[in-house]
């Protein structure tokens, strides 16, 4: 691929726009010799105003989502792209979320622009645990577990019963929520038929991956070895 391309796929501007730093002397080597858009170097070799290049296509990070923020590209309000660098929105492939946190859900996000693994992930084959930490706004019951479990519950609108799924009581407004299925608003929908509220809802984890001590709005690239670790635990 030529390097006006690569660096354009990469966010960092139109091809016009990349172009123009080539002619600016902006892009470089290690050493700071300047590069021209027709030469022949690895990615891991061009700099750009003295800092590396991005990641190649294939990036995959784990982002600590805050309330108040949509997983889209396009909203009136705050958007998750507000928490990375501008470029990354721009990249092509496109990052994209695997699957959705809504508005008012914190915790952990995985982005990629690797289609392939996106696919792998959100597939019901893979069936990765992901865990919801929820503060509910009235006691638990105490029978909730036992139908969370059960694989019979019904949605309300829906036909299919919920897999069954793990509750922790961690007291009686805090419990964690396990689950190895992803429908629309799950969580707060199971609390719901219960006839209890889910005041604030967290995801601590996905798979063997868990948010740990990432700050809230703060991100990190994923290895081969997050990769392995988030698979490692599936159910």
């Amino acid at each position: 691929m030529k390097l006006v391309k690569l660096i354009a796929n990469l966010g960092y501007g139109s091809r016009k726009d990349v172009s123009s730093m080539f002619r600016e002397g902006r892009i470089t080597d290690p050493s700071g010799e300047v590069l021209y858009a027709d030469d022949k170097v690895g990615h891991y070799a061009i700099r750009i105003d003295g800092e590396p290049l991005d990641p190649p296509a294939g990036l995959t990070l784990m982002l600590h989502k805050p309330t108040g923020y949509t997983c889209s590209t396009k909203d009136p309000g705050r958007v998750i792209y507000d928490l990375l660098p501008p470029r990354f929105r721009l990249r092509s492939p496109i990052l994209s979320s695997v699957g959705r946190l809504d508005r008012e859900t914190s915790g952990m996000l995985l982005m990629t622009d690797d289609g392939a693994l996106l696919h792998r992930i959100v597939s019901p084959k893979a069936r990765l645990a992901k865990v919801y930490e929820t503060t509910l706004a009235q006691d638990l019951r105490g029978d909730e577990g036992a139908l969370f479990a059960s694989g019979t519950l019904v949605l309300e609108s829906e036909d299919t019963p919920l897999a069954p799924a793990q509750l922790q009581v961690n007291d009686p407004r805090h419990a964690a929520l396990t689950l190895t299925e992803g429908r629309y608003h799950q969580v707060r929908r199971m609390f719901a038929a219960t006839g209890n509220h889910v005041e604030a809802l967290h995801r601590s984890r996905i798979g063997g991956l868990a948010l740990d001590d990432l700050p809230a709005g703060q991100w990190r690239l994923l290895d081969e070895g997050d990769i392995a670790r988030l698979f490692g635990a599936a159910a």
